[in-house]
């Protein structure tokens, strides 16, 4: 049983040998530890830090590419190494990696796909009042996205089976861990979440320049998100309520077209028209984004597929000749 723990960094050189060094090499159920750095493009030391810390590898982005795809890229990369189970954790030493053994757990007992740590925001003491409130805000709205119940959706500790790492496939440049669980919900992948432990951390995140940043990005992820995995829904509904609104100005234009002898109020006959025929194009453009949402699902299955296939290539190639 291998266990390969990934840390995606951008410019962490001051930080990143410290979160290396506190991973444990010995897991209670696994045989084998491996890290795996994911350099997203830093302009400092950051690879050479993680090869002198002692991760056994390091791959590199020419260029920054973004939490999300650094993140991809090391889940691609663990599944071609023969990992088993993958823990994924951040290079500033946020999470306590002590806790990692507890966070596999669930899922060498085969109760789960994935696990969510739960930094437990309200009880973390460098947390603004208004952070904390934000947080449980949005993983409530995520939950209810995602069909799953998860309390801290933005953590980023989190360990992924090999099975479920084949389903994830990440189109976002921002952030993983909303799209992530929203698609592991939509693909009914079991999920499950583990109080953890959490290290103080100094310096700002450079996922987000400010609050109001990460929230408008968040919700635009969300958003994406769910018109992606329903299409249908989410058009009809901008349909019907478009429709619903140009009721209103046509009532009015026939209530004076036969109260006044037909005269007048065209306005209104133009404008309620206009929203119906929104209205209209909008629900034909859900059925038309469900068809492509098929297609989406017919790739996906098809990029599960590729992965599996390069994971037994990659095994046949390992294996000593006879």
């Amino acid at each position: 049983m291998k266990l390969i723990v990934q840390i995606p960094a951008y410019n962490e050189e001051g930080v990143l040998g410290e979160a290396i060094n506190c991973i444990p090499r010995l897991v209670p159920g696994i045989d084998q530890v491996e890290i795996l750095v994911i350099d997203d493009g830093s302009s400092d030391a950051t690879g050479e830090v993680a090869k002198q810390a002692g991760a056994d590898h390091v791959i590199r982005h020419t260029t920054n590419r973004g939490l999300a795809q650094a993140f991809l890229t090391g889940i691609e990369t663990c599944i071609s190494l023969g990992a088993d189970v993958i823990v994924n954790t951040d290079a500033d030493n946020q999470y306590n990696a002590e806790d990692i053994p507890k966070l596999i757990e669930p899922i060498l007992q085969g109760k789960a796909d994935i696990v969510v740590g739960d930094r437990q925001t309200d009880q973390v003491a460098h947390f603004s009042p208004l952070k904390k409130r934000l947080q449980k805000l949005g993983s409530a709205l995520v939950r209810r996205l995602s069909s799953t119940d998860i309390p801290d959706a933005v953590s980023g500790f989190r360990a992924i089976s090999r099975d479920a790492a084949m389903h994830i496939n990440i189109g976002s440049d921002f952030s993983y861990t909303i799209e992530m669980l929203i698609q592991a919900g939509h693909d009914r992948l079991a999920i499950t979440s583990v109080p953890i432990r959490t290290n103080p951390v100094e310096r700002k995140s450079r996922l987000f320049k400010s609050t109001p940043h990460f929230l408008f990005r968040s919700a635009l992820t969300m958003l994406r998100i769910y018109v992606t995995y329903k299409p249908l829904r989410a058009f009809v509904s901008i349909g019907l309520v478009l429709g619903f609104i140009g009721v209103f100005p046509i009532l009015r234009f026939l209530y004076y077209y036969f109260t006044s002898g037909g005269a007048g109020h065209v306005q209104s006959l133009v404008i309620g028209g206009s929203f119906m025929v929104m209205g209209v194009l909008f629900i034909m453009f859900g059925f038309i984004a469900e068809l492509i949402s098929f297609n989406r699902k017919t790739l996906a299955r098809t990029l599960e597929k590729i992965r599996r296939l390069e994971q037994e290539i990659s095994k046949m190639g390992s294996k000593p000749d006879q």
